[in-house]
């Protein structure tokens, strides 16, 4: 059975597409940095019946993020699909951005899949096989205001997708994005309270004129459709989808 490594998988977003995974008998690298980690990866391996393991390295390390993959690949035997998910988010108007916080996102939600990338793709290609599968966000295709790193990141690693795709097509090695809209989640409830404090309304009005405003269809998206998706894309049926930035937004980037 292949192997998944998925970045931020001991909660939110990371976790549902882990658990989709399983479901589907994938063994899996977990990734995170809740303090019970590697007790939420037991738990899934014992549930579903799957061969799991918690690696803790801190993804903004291309140092430990090397020492991981080599890790896994002892342990597993070999890593057929990366799933780079985790992510941090942080609000404020460009004027009073803090510059360490833009380099922190910048960091962890682009370089970080880079790192990754790199790293995986010797053993990707001597198997002929590989998945990469990269969740950036809708605001990977469009903007929000007081959101500079983030936008800035997502639209980076939507580029990235790109380039690993033509990259890997030769080889066996497909890349897609996968692009969210707002996805009931721990970040998502951080970024409510904040756009609540940037816009000087309330979080109820946050979640009606600022979030869901922006989908057609007036839904939170879910993680449970994340992780099906993705288990899609790292199918022998995907392999001709590659390139892409896939929205699951409820119909935001049609408008």
């Amino acid at each position: 059975m292949k192997t998944v490594l998925i970045t931020g998988s001991t909660s939110g977003i990371g976790l549902g597409i882990a658990i989709e995974f399983a479901k589907s008998g994938y063994s899996i690298a977990f990734n995170g940095l809740e303090e019970n980690a590697a007790e939420i990866a037991f738990n899934v391996g014992e549930e579903f019946g799957v061969k799991t393991k918690f690696y803790g390295a801190n993804i903004a390390d291309a140092i430990q993020i090397e020492e991981m993959i080599k890790s896994i690949i002892i342990d597993f035997g070999s890593l057929d699909v990366l799933v780079n998910n985790a992510g941090i988010q942080y609000v404020s108007p460009v004027e009073s951005f803090p510059i360490e916080r833009w380099n922190s996102i910048i960091q962890l939600n682009l370089n970080a899949v880079f790192y990754t990338s790199k790293f995986v793709w010797d053993n990707m290609k001597k198997n002929k096989f590989g998945r990469i599968i990269n969740i950036a966000s809708a605001h990977g295709l469009v903007a929000s205001e007081f959101k500079a790193a983030y936008v800035s990141a997502k639209h980076g690693v939507v580029g990235l997708t790109k380039v690993l795709a033509l990259e890997g097509a030769p080889f066996g090695i497909t890349a897609n994005s996968i692009c969210p809209g707002y996805v009931k989640t721990p970040l998502v409830e951080k970024q409510i309270s904040e756009q609540a404090i940037a816009h000087g309304i309330s979080e109820d009005e946050v979640i009606s004129k600022i979030m869901l405003q922006k989908h057609a269809v007036k839904e939170f998206v879910t993680v449970e459709s994340l992780g099906k998706l993705a288990v899609f894309l790292a199918s022998e049926n995907a392999n001709l989808i590659t390139g892409t930035a896939m929205p699951v937004d409820g119909g935001w980037t049609a408008q």
